[in-house]
């Protein structure tokens, strides 16, 4: 066994201590109004997202600590766990409908979110597979289709809530291990033509997704509806120029923006903060996903480096939806920025997860 480095890779851990630190910064910012009018307390959602912070970040110091590859031996029981508590979710009674999906098992205003939590099995249990057994991929049929079929089945009750955003993080998550497990390239094509097809046939059988799609195009056909959220996002965006408007400046946080501490966090560290602070975070989070792939080049086996892969996919891929949306590059869609946004299944998972990052670079070539 290779020996350990003493101390995980720095450049993994300090971007996301510092994306964490700007998030509260601007969590607080963003939600002081709303939760003064709320709740009373304007230290409402800083005080719920201090605690999942110190959660999560006693997590990663955990896990940084684990041997990853003993993750290898739950990652069957994770990803079978994780359908469970899919299917939980889509129970009446049982589930919890918040804006607009039924995506939450808990009581009153604290849960969990299933699907964050598949995100993670998902990868886990793709980086087993397909590290046991690397020349399975090479065939469509006994190698890609059966991981497909448990990929469909988990995007399918994610879906079923209906959460588009999520399933879409968990989808490209995990074809970024296949491809990286070595998939041939004309499988991933006619798979990517495939995707096509399904997404198109998702938007137009909900009329809401159609909306959406059409808002994206011309937001301002439907200023008060269906382009409403873009537009006020880019109301953000725009008035913050160079340097911002300063921090608690923000106007567009005074019941314009709907979830400006969560799904529209961007938006407002951009009108407060300015290009200079947006694109600061945009460099840590290219920081990061950059150390994290370095890690996966450089891990001893399989297992390590196509687990490395899936956790980066999962950072990378969210990061950019949730970034291109608030800045109309992407059609309107529920998702947190990780480690910034206001939520405490995200914060958590996400910081767990990079733990286990943390724990592959110590055993880094």
């Amino acid at each position: 066994m290779p020996n350990t480095r003493p101390a995980p890779d720095f450049w993994i851990l300090f971007p996301t201590l510092l994306i964490l630190a700007i998030g509260l910064v601007m969590v607080y910012s963003a939600s002081a109004v709303l939760a003064l009018h709320d709740y009373g307390d304007s230290f409402y959602y800083l005080k719920r997202q201090l605690a999942f912070a110190a959660i999560g970040l006693a997590g990663m110091a955990f896990l940084m600590r684990v041997d990853y590859r003993v993750w290898m031996k739950y990652a069957n029981i994770g990803v079978i766990l994780g359908f469970v508590l899919l299917a939980l979710v889509l129970v009446p009674g049982v589930g919890v409908v918040r804006g607009g999906a039924r995506s939450w098992l808990g009581i009153a205003s604290f849960g969990i979110q299933p699907s964050e939590f598949m995100k993670l099995a998902m990868v886990l249990f793709a980086a087993k597979t397909l590290a046991e057994d690397p020349s399975r991929i090479l065939s469509f049929r006994s190698g890609l289709l059966p991981m497909l079929a448990v990929l469909g089945g988990a995007f399918g009750l994610i879906m079923l809530q209906p959460d588009l955003g999520t399933g879409a993080v968990l989808v490209g998550a995990t074809l970024m291990v296949i491809f990286a497990a070595g998939a041939r390239i004309r499988h991933l094509v006619l798979l990517g033509v495939a995707g096509l097809a399904g997404l198109a046939a998702l938007i137009a059988a909900a009329p809401y997704r159609l909306r959406r799609i059409t808002a994206f195009l011309d937001p301002w056909s439907d200023p008060l509806g269906a382009g409403y959220q873009a537009i006020q996002s880019l109301y953000a965006i725009g008035p913050g120029g160079l340097v911002g408007l300063g921090l608690g400046m923000s106007r567009q946080k005074y019941n314009y923006l709907p979830e400006p501490q969560t799904d529209f966090i961007f938006s407002i560290t951009a009108e407060e903060l300015g290009f200079i602070g947006a694109s600061a975070v945009i460099l840590l989070f290219f920081l990061l996903v950059w150390r994290g792939m370095r890690t996966a080049i450089a891990a001893p086996d399989a297992f390590g480096s196509l687990l490395a892969v899936g956790i980066v996919g999962m950072i990378a891929v969210q990061a950019v939806i949730n970034i291109g949306v608030v800045t109309g590059l992407l059609p309107v869609t529920g998702i947190t920025l990780p480690l910034m946004s206001a939520g405490g299944s995200s914060l958590t998972l996400v910081l767990a997860s990079i733990g286990i990052l943390l724990n592959i670079s110590r055993y880094a070539k």
